[in-house]
This record gives structure tokens, sequence and C-alpha cells, in this order.
């Protein structure tokens, strides 16, 4: 689960960049994307999930995201100065209520 706060004003336009970009290269490598779900209460921040198959693939599939073309040449230097700060919870789905 993650929390991400954009710098005031930033939110809409990271979410399409993000919706648009970010969420199909995920998908790609078989990481879905659950959300984004925005902040009733504050206006910057939003939340997601992204899943993974097993706690085994999840390092070296944010690997091959992290260390990819598209967020090394493009949306690192795009998403990462409009973001005030982000915060992460590893959680588990044991009784599977999460249909990715």
């Amino acid at each position: 689960m993650r929390t991400y706060k954009t710098k005031p004003g930033k939110r809409a336009e990271f979410l399409e960049i993000f919706r648009k970009r970010s969420m199909p290269a995920h998908a790609e490598i078989g990481m879905p994307i659950l959300g984004p779900f925005l902040s009733i209460e504050d206006a910057d921040t939003f939340f997601f999930m992204r899943g993974f198959p097993d706690l085994a693939s999840r390092e070296p599939m944010k690997a091959k995201f992290y260390e990819g073309a598209l967020w090394k040449g493009e949306l690192e230097q795009v998403l990462l100065p409009m973001l005030d700060k982000y915060d992460f919870v590893l959680v588990d789905d044991p009784g599977g209520l999460i249909r990715w």
C-alpha cells in the first residue's frame, strides 16, 4: 500500500502521467495497480496498491521497472519533482480479498 503526497496543486498532473504511462508499464511487467484512490481530506494526497505474484518476485519486478528506459529516461525526471513525500507499507492478503 503506497501513500503519495504531491507538492501543492500537482496531484492532478501527477495522476494524469501516472495513469497514462506508469500504470500500463507496471501491468506489462506483471505488477497491477489497484487505485489510485484520492484522499478526500487532502487535495495533494492519494493512495494505491501495487500487486506482485509473490514476495520473491517483488524486488526483481521493481528493478525491471525502476531500471528500465521509461523510468530512467522519462518518468523519474518528471514525476519525482512533483512529489513532496511518499511512503509504503508492505502488506499480505492471506484471505485473498483482492483479485489482481
